[in-house]
């Protein structure tokens, strides 16, 4: 019995040890599996590869204090030659697309103990205007020609979004889910509608697209709505992202990225995941596929192009929606929406890198950096030109090599 005891004893000092002694490795086990699960979430690690096409920096320029950690998605505006682009701080400046040279520079005045005005999402311009809003829900009009100040407005909250400008009228989207039509001569308000919003959205509007005689809003409630250009009545509304889910988290299915309207048909994708192909004149549905987010499509002569919240992206059928391909070596990096430059799709991520994929199978072609900070706006290509703004108000043009 004394030695069942002592051996009863023993064995007891033996665990204990054993169990204070093992805290470490014991500790280490669950370590490692928090590790493992620490680096599934992480950002994927940019692979090496063999460019397949010569990426060509024009030039750069800073064009004021960017939006910083704000989410506005702050991009510029082409239009003649010219790209209108703005800071937060700092103004709306007219560049040459060419050059990069700077052509005018505008920085609201300050009113007598108010703050400063702080400029928001991008600019708008067209029929000789360039419009931009402000976190203060101000609208000011500008000269395109030589930015001379031409009227303001006010609408209730804050503008994130560009403004659009057509026949006549200057069109604002706020935060709050109106859109206010101004007449563009002298900021007259023509008319405003309104979307009710649901308790929780994303960050960031889509910008308000003009059609013939048509607006589409993309709206937080996951819908697509046409609104007659004039007056503003409502034409039709079709859902792009079904907000289903038991959390307001889960029902979240804004429609941030701006629509493309090519000839009759709309393309459109939400942040439920989902892309549509719409028919612009009635809003009735062309096809739907379960790929794609809040940061807008490109569209090339046969793709739809998209990326989702995942780092995903995905090349997809124009004609029928069907998944032509999909890249996932950029997995959560925060990707932009794509823009199309020649035969690639270019997307930017959050370290400031952007990446050539080919259109035809989704490889990687060519990567370039914009600087270290975030790119967050869709890439913006004219004449063959790729524009990238990123937080820190950074302004890059890039041209695809000979």
């Amino acid at each position: 019995m004394r030695q069942v005891t002592m051996f009863k004893r023993i064995a007891t000092v033996l665990l204990v040890t054993l169990a204070l002694s093992g805290c470490t490795t014991m500790k280490g086990w669950f370590a490692g599996k928090d590790a493992e699960a620490k680096k599934a979430l992480e950002p994927a690690e940019l692979v090496k590869f063999e460019p397949t096409v010569k990426v060509d920096k024009l030039w750069s320029a800073n064009v004021g204090k960017g939006e910083g950690r704000i989410g506005i998605r702050q991009g510029p505006a082409v239009a003649d030659g010219r790209v209108y682009v703005a800071a937060v701080q700092g103004g709306v400046r007219a560049l040459d697309l060419q050059s990069g040279k700077l052509i005018w520079k505008y920085e609201p005045s300050k009113v007598k103990k108010q703050p400063k005005l702080r400029l928001s999402g991008g600019p708008g311009v067209g029929e000789g205007l360039v419009a931009i809003g402000t976190l203060d829900g101000q609208v000011i009009a500008l000269d395109a020609e030589n930015g001379a100040e031409k009227w303001r407005a006010k609408v209730p909250a804050e503008v994130i979004a560009a403004p659009a400008i057509a026949q006549g009228l200057v069109f604002v989207r706020s935060n709050d889910g109106r859109t206010t039509a101004f007449d563009a001569s002298n900021g007259t308000r023509r008319w405003f509608n309104t979307q009710e919003l649901p308790s929780l959205t994303v960050r960031g509007n889509a910008p308000v697209v003009v059609g013939p005689g048509v607006l589409f809003i993309g709206n937080d409630d996951g819908t697509l709505t046409a609104l007659a250009m004039q007056d503003g009545r409502p034409l039709w509304e079709q859902m792009v992202g079904t907000p289903e889910g038991r959390t307001e988290l889960e029902r979240m299915a804004d429609v941030d990225g701006a629509p493309v309207l090519e000839g009759n048909t709309l393309f459109v994708s939400s942040f439920k995941n989902e892309t549509l192909a719409i028919e612009g004149p009635t809003g009735r549905p062309m096809w739907s596929r379960d790929h794609g987010g809040a940061g807008g499509v490109a569209v090339s002569s046969g793709n739809v192009v998209v990326t989702d919240s995942k780092g995903g992206v995905f090349g997809l059928d124009k004609s029928t929606g069907s998944a032509m391909w999909s890249q996932q070596a950029l997995a959560r990096r925060s990707l932009t929406g794509a823009a199309i430059q020649g035969d690639y799709a270019v997307v930017g991520d959050y370290k400031g890198y952007l990446h050539w994929l080919r259109l035809d199978d989704g490889g990687l072609a060519a990567r370039a950096k914009t600087g270290g900070d975030a790119l967050l706006a869709q890439p913006v290509v004219v004449d063959g030109i790729l524009l990238m703004q990123n937080v820190d108000g950074d302004l890059t043009a890039f041209r695809l090599g000979q």
